[in-house]
């Protein structure tokens, strides 16, 4: 049963006994019309349910009986994105779109976070508000003007719709694959072909919901990426190299998630598997102290965006550098002095 609690109790939900062995996460989302698992979980890990009066873990096992209450709501207010004064790099502005060169660290848009307040702040989204006098209406409140996205550890170039109909006409070049997307890559190791395309799907991986997955299943989504070697490098760090990456697709965490089952993760990306920092290894030999080097990000750049403009059809095409962080990354593993010893 499910009732209306009073000014700090937002519901008040008793166990009955046949709910004994379940999980108290599993339990309430099923009690709690149109109430997600996930916001569960987060209601719970922020403190706004007990079980007679104490907080419990979303895999406390019921015993039935408990009176659970909820003091926070369950069902909050959607988010949506206020402007902040947060400095944009915009490379291109015209009366339809906008391109910025998004900056590592920055999330798109809001997402899960440890609050409501925490999670619709500091976005691109809110200084795109901020900056611009109007954006399209199509992805929401939460998601204006946005097209298509890069990984919060990811810079580079990124596409805004400032009116609906060239978001919608952008929308469907990037579902035709007629935008061309090329990233530069620093991976781990020494890849060995000049050039090559990668065409495993992509999937959420089902043991570690964060990650994605380029193992088969019956889950997976097409992607293509490919590939071609920069340059080499054999530094006293170990060996990399330095790729461009053009993706026909953009599924999550694509070129992540590829570069990885090549056994060759990007740099800095600790998810799929790569170091959290860089070690000497040649300092054994001189008997020196090991410098080590750590990027504090993946070194992974949204380079250059090709696209036909949504309303002119005239060709843009544009670039962005390697932000100063990674070009002094590579210096430094090419032999320069190894920071943060």
């Amino acid at each position: 049963m499910v009732e209306a609690g009073d000014s700090t109790v937002h519901r008040t939900v008793d166990v009955p006994a046949e709910a004994a062995g379940q999980r108290l996460d599993q339990f309430l989302a099923g009690q709690l019309e149109g109430v997600s698992r996930s916001r569960v979980q987060l209601l719970l890990e922020q403190g706004g349910v007990t079980v007679d009066g104490r907080c419990e873990k979303a895999s406390w096992k019921l015993r039935g009986g408990e009176r659970i209450m909820l003091s926070a709501d369950p069902h909050p207010l959607p988010l949506k994105a206020v402007p902040e004064p947060i400095p944009l790099d915009v490379v291109y502005e015209d009366a339809d779109i906008a391109v910025v060169n998004k900056p590592a660290g920055m999330m798109v848009h809001a997402g899960s976070g440890r609050s409501d307040e925490a999670r619709s702040r500091g976005t691109l989204v809110n200084a795109l508000l901020y900056r611009f006098s109007r954006l399209s209406s199509t992805g929401g409140e939460l998601r204006p003007g946005i097209v298509h996205r890069l990984d919060k550890d990811t810079s580079g170039l990124i596409v805004v719709a400032k009116n609906d109909r060239a978001h919608a006409a952008l929308a469907a070049m990037f579902a035709g694959r007629r935008v061309k997307k090329t990233y530069i890559a620093l991976v781990h190791g020494a890849v060995e072909r000049q050039r090559g395309t990668i065409t495993a799907g992509v999937s959420r991986d089902r043991t570690r919901r964060t990650r994605m997955t380029a193992r088969p299943n019956e889950n997976a989504r097409s992607a293509v990426s490919h590939f071609e070697v920069v340059r080499q490098l054999a530094s006293r760090f170990g060996k990399f190299t330095l790729l461009r990456v053009r993706i026909e697709t953009g599924r999550t965490h694509q070129i992540r998630v590829h570069m990885a089952s090549l056994g060759h993760p990007v740099v800095g990306d600790t998810l799929y598997g790569a170091a959290g920092q860089l070690t000497d290894q040649q300092a054994a030999r001189r008997k020196a102290q090991p410098e080590r080097l750590k990027l504090g990000r993946n070194f992974l750049h949204a380079a250059r965006l090709e696209f036909a403009h949504p309303v002119t059809g005239k060709p843009v095409e544009l670039e962005a550098p390697l932000p100063e962080e990674l070009q002094v990354f590579l210096s430094q593993l090419e032999g320069g002095t190894a920071a943060g010893n």
